[in-house]
Formats: structure tokens, C-alpha cells, sequence
């Protein structure tokens, strides 16, 4: 499985961008319950769970620091999956990852997901 993530960028608080990700490889969606993470860490700070999408059926998780905020949408035609973040906070700053893992179980752990995308910056200035 391949991942691309992009849309990152320098934006000021309150203000909104939208990230995507786009996957591909022979196995990807496979999996029925395949389920595609977004991720984020900042300088000197642990990989945090953002949000989460099973590629079957579209159930959707959270992270406490961005529910409300943010919106985890897919696109199956085009393998596709997005996060729309509204009202961002300089405390959303950080590089945000996708990632791919064959089960749901584990929605929130990074260290469950088996394939990474390369991550796109998130800048928000106050």
C-alpha cells in the first residue's frame, strides 16, 4: 500500500485546510474492516490520534483534542480519504500523517498501522 498525503500548509487561527490522502497498492481496501488513520506529531511531543475511518461503511473516531473541530470524509471511487479541519489553533501545529491498518480495533494506536504516508506540515499562526 502506498500513501500520499497532502494539503498541509501555513494557515492563521481560526482559519481551515483540508488534508488528503490517496491510496493504492494491490491489497489496500482488502481488509473489510481496513481502516485509514490520520496522525499528527510536533516537535518534542509523541505521535497523537487525530482521526479515523473504516474504508467499509465509513465509521468515523476522534481525538479529544480536535472533536468537533475536525471531519474525516472518503472517497471510495478515488481511494481517497480527507480531513477537514475548521478552527484551527496554533496547538494544531504539528506534521500530520496518514496511515493504513487491516483492523479497527486498534483505531487509535499508531503503533497498529503498517503503512505510512510521508506527511505534510500543518503551520498555524496566532
Amino acid at each position: 500500500v502506498q500513501l500520499q498525503a497532502s494539503g498541509g500548509g501555513l494557515v492563521q487561527a481560526g482559519g481551515s485546510l483540508r488534508l488528503s490522502c490517496s491510496a493504492s497498492g494491490p491489497t489496500f481496501g482488502r481488509s473489510r474492516y481496513a481502516t485509514l488513520g490520520w496522525f499528527r506529531q510536533a516537535p518534542g511531543k509523541e505521535r497523537e490520534f487525530v482521526a479515523a475511518i473504516m474504508w467499509s461503511g465509513g465509521t468515523t473516531r476522534y481525538g479529544d483534542s480536535v472533536t468537533g473541530r475536525f471531519t474525516i470524509s472518503r472517497d471510495n471511487a478515488k481511494n481517497t480519504v480527507y480531513l477537514q479541519m475548521n478552527s484551527l489553533k496554533p496547538e494544531d501545529t504539528a506534521v500530520y500523517y496518514c496511515a493504513v491498518d487491516s483492523t479497527w480495533h486498534r483505531y487509535a494506536d499508531w503503533r497498529g498501522y503498517g503503512y505510512w504516508g510521508q506527511g505534510t506540515q500543518v503551520t498555524v499562526s496566532s
